[in-house]
C-alpha cells in the first residue's frame, strides 16, 4: 500500500515499489505504467482524500489480467495480433479507480484465458511465487504471480474454469471466484461467456472484502450482471456442515495436496465444524462438459474465427481446442446444455443440508518441464476440482494451505450462488484472520434480539440457519421493560414503559427473506416492531403485544442476567 500523507513519502513508497517489480520476473506484465504516470495518480487520490472523499481503497495497489479493458492500454488477451485499444475501461476498473486504488499494471495470461498452467503466452512463462521452477497456474498467471510475490496489494484475474483459484493456490495466496454475474463483464475479453466471471486476488480476506464491495452491482451495459439475491446469506455459522469428497474421489492427490487437505479439514473441524461425505463423481463428470462436450463452442464463438485468421502468434494448444470447437454442432451444445440443466439439481440435492464443499483447488502443482511435455493432459488434470464450480451456478473462494518440496496448495470453500459471504468467512476461518474484517456490504435488515435468540441461548441457532450475521451488542433507550413469557422456550417481552430501563441485546443482520422467514415462525404474544437504541438509532427488533400480567424481570439487568439468577440456588 501507498502512503499518502504526503507527497514524499508516497513518491518514496513508488520508487520501492517499482525496485521490486524491476527484480520480479518480466513475464509477469505484459504492459506497465511508469513510476511518474503512479505517482501523479498516487497525488490526486491524496488530493482527494483531502477534499474529504470516503475513499476505502485509497493508496491500494492493484495489477489487472491483459484480458480486461483499461483505457490508455492496449489489450491483447495474450495474442500480439489482437491488440486493442479501448475508449473505455472495464466497469470493474473503473469501480476500482473510484475508490481510489492505484493501477500498476496489465499481467500475463494464457492465450484468451484458455488454460490453467500459465505457459500458454507468446509474452513468456509466468513462474509461480512459491518456486520458480514450478508453472504460476493460469489463466490468470501474472495476476496471482504478482500478488504472491507482494508486488501489488489485489489484483483482478477472470475465471471460467479455475483460472481465479489455481493461481491463487500456486502462489500461496487468496482467491475469490464470485457468484456469476456479481462482478460485470463489460470490458473483459470473453472466453466462455456463459460461465466467465471477473475474479479477485489478494493476500488477506479483509482486502478481498475491500475489492469485492467496491465491484460488486448490476451495470447497465452488462446484460448479465446482477446484485446479491434478497436471500444471499450474511454469515457462515458457527458450526458449519461442511460436505467433502470420498477417500475414491481423493486418490489422485499428490501427497502435499492430500496433505493440504487434511491440515484444512482438521483446522475446521477443531473450530467446530461438522463433515459430510458426498460423492464428488456428479460434480467431477459435470466438470468434463466444460471442455469434452458441445459447451466447448463458446470459445469458438469467442475467438475461433480470430485464431483462424491470425495463426501467426497462436499458442498451439489453444489453437487446437478452438479448432476443437470450430467443429462443434449445434446438437452437441445442446445435449451439454442439457446436462448441465440435470447436474445442477442432482448435485443441489447432493448438498442439501450443507453449508460448503470444501475440496482440493489443484491434485498437483507441475513444473514447468511437466506442463511442456504433455501440455493437454497436465492441464485437465490441474483442473480436476475446479472446472465444474461456474457450470453449477457456484461461488468459491480458494485458501492456500501449505508449501512443499511439491509446491504450493490449497483448498477450495465452495458454496452456492449468493453464499459468497459463508465462502469467505470459512476462508477466514482458515487462515486463522478476522471474520468481522472481512464482512461484505450485503443488503440486510438489522434486527435487536434481547432473549432465547441471543449467542448461546437456544434459538440462536435459528438466527445461524437463517444466514444471519452478529453486528454488536446494544442497549435499548430507557423507557423499555422486560417480561417473562413461559413456555416450552422461555422467552422475554419488551415493551414500552414510562418507568423503564436500558436494556441489553444484541444486534444482527438478516436478509430480507430470512426477516420474512423468521416472522412466520414468531407466535404471539411475541412481535417485530420498532426498538429504539441508546444511540438514537431506531431498529427492528423484538417486542410483544401483552397486558403486563407476566412477570416483570426488568430488574435483572436483561435475560443473561435473569437467566443466571435463575440458575442459583434459593439460600434460606
Amino acid at each position: 500500500m501507498i502512503a499518502l500523507a504526503s507527497h514524499e513519502s508516497l513518491s518514496a513508497d513508488i520508487a520501492t515499489l517499482f525496485a521490486a517489480i524491476r527484480e520480479a520476473p518480466a513475464s509477469i506484465w505484459i504492459s506497465l505504467r511508469t513510476p511518474e504516470e503512479v505517482t501523479a495518480d498516487a497525488e490526486a487520490i491524496r488530493q482527494r482524500l483531502l477534499a474529504g472523499e470516503h475513499l476505502p481503497l485509497a493508496g491500494t495497489t492493484f495489477a489487472v489480467k491483459d484480458n480486461i479493458d483499461v483505457s490508455g492500454f492496449t489489450t491483447t488477451a495474450g495474442h500480439p495480433a489482437f491488440r486493442r485499444r479501448p475508449e473505455r475501461s472495464a466497469v470493474v476498473v473503473e469501480r476500482l479507480l473510484l475508490a481510489g486504488a492505484l493501477l500498476v499494471g496489465k499481467t500475463n495470461m494464457d492465450q484468451f484465458a484458455t488454460g490453467l498452467v500459465g505457459t500458454r503466452s507468446p509474452y513468456g512463462v509466468v513462474t509461480s511465487a512459491l518456486d520458480p521452477q514450478r508453472v504460476a497456474g493460469g489463466s490468470s498467471s501474472g495476476s496471482g504471480a504478482s500478488v504472491g510475490l507482494g508486488l501489488v496489494d489485489f489484483s483482478l484475474g477472470t475465471d471460467t474454469a479455475g483460472s481465479g483459484r489455481v493461481p491463487a493456490a500456486f502462489n500461496g495466496i487468496l482467491g475469490v471466484k464470485p457468484t456469476l454475474g456479481l462482478l460485470p463483464l463489460d470490458g473483459v475479453v470473453p472466453a466462455s461467456p456463459s460461465y466467465d466471471t471477473v475474479s479477485v486476488f489478494a493476500r488477506a480476506t479483509d482486502m478481498a472484502a475491500l475489492v469485492m464491495d467496491a465491484v460488486v452491482g448490476v451495470s447497465t451495459t452488462d446484460p448479465k450482471s446482477r446484485d446479491w439475491a434478497v436471500d444471499a446469506p450474511l454469515a457462515a455459522p458457527a458450526l458449519p456442515v461442511i460436505a467433502v469428497p470420498r477417500e475414491d474421489d481423493l486418490v489422485a492427490l499428490a501427497p502435499g495436496a492430500r496433505e493440504a487437505f487434511d491440515t484444512a479439514v482438521a483446522r475446521l473441524a477443531d473450530l467446530g465444524a461438522e463433515f459430510r461425505t458426498i460423492d464428488l463423481r456428479p460434480f467431477l463428470a459435470t466438470a468434463q462438459l466444460l471442455y469434452g462436450g458441445g459447451l466447448v463452442s463458446e470459445r469458438a464463438w469467442s475467438y475461433g474465427a480470430f485464431l483462424e485468421a491470425h495463426p501467426d502468434g497462436a499458442d498451439p494448444t489453444v489453437a487446437t481446442i478452438a479448432g476443437r470447437a470450430m467443429a462443434t454442432g449445434g446438437v452437441a451444445v445442446i445435449d451439454a446444455q442439457q446436462a448441465v440443466d440435470a447436474a445442477k439439481l442432482q448435485t443441489r440435492q447432493a448438498l442439501a443440508g450443507m453449508d460448503a464443499l470444501l475440496i482440493p483447488t489443484a491434485p498437483v502443482h507441475p513444473t514447468i518441464a511437466e506442463v511442456a511435455e504433455d501440455p493437454l493432459g497436465v492441464n485437465s488434470r490441474v483442473g480436476t476440482f475446479t472446472n465444474f464450480v461456474n457450470l453449477l451456478d457456484m461461488a468459491a473462494v480458494a485458501v492456500p494451505v501449505s508449501t512443499s518440496t511439491e509446491g504450493g496448495y490449497g483448498v477450495s470453500v465452495v458454496v452456492p450462488a449468493f453464499h459468497d459471504q459463508v465462502a469467505l468467512d470459512l476462508a477466514s476461518r482458515l487462515v486463522g484472520e478476522s471474520e468481522e474484517e472481512a464482512t461484505l456490504s450485503i443488503p440486510g435488515i438489522d434486527l435487536a434480539v434481547f432473549g432465547a435468540h441471543l449467542r448461546g441461548e437456544p434459538l440462536n441457532a435459528q438466527l445461524q440457519s437463517l444466514g444471519a450475521r452478529f453486528v454488536r451488542d446494544i442497549r435499548t433507550r430507557d423507557h423499555f421493560r422486560m417480561l417473562l413469557v413461559e413456555g416450552e422456550i422461555d422467552r422475554p417481552a419488551v415493551i414500552r414503559g414510562e418507568d423503564g430501563a436500558e436494556l441489553p441485546g444484541e444486534l444482527w443482520r438478516l436478509s430480507p427473506l430470512a426477516v420474512s422467514q423468521l416472522l412466520r415462525s414468531i407466535g404471539a404474544p411475541l412481535a417485530l416492531g420498532e426498538i429504539e437504541l441508546a444511540d438514537g438509532s431506531t431498529v427492528l427488533g423484538f417486542t410483544a403485544s401483552v397486558y403486563r400480567t407476566e412477570r416483570d424481570i426488568t430488574g435483572f439487568g436483561g435475560w443473561r442476567g435473569f437467566r443466571a439468577a435463575s440458575s442459583q440456588p434459593v439460600v434460606a
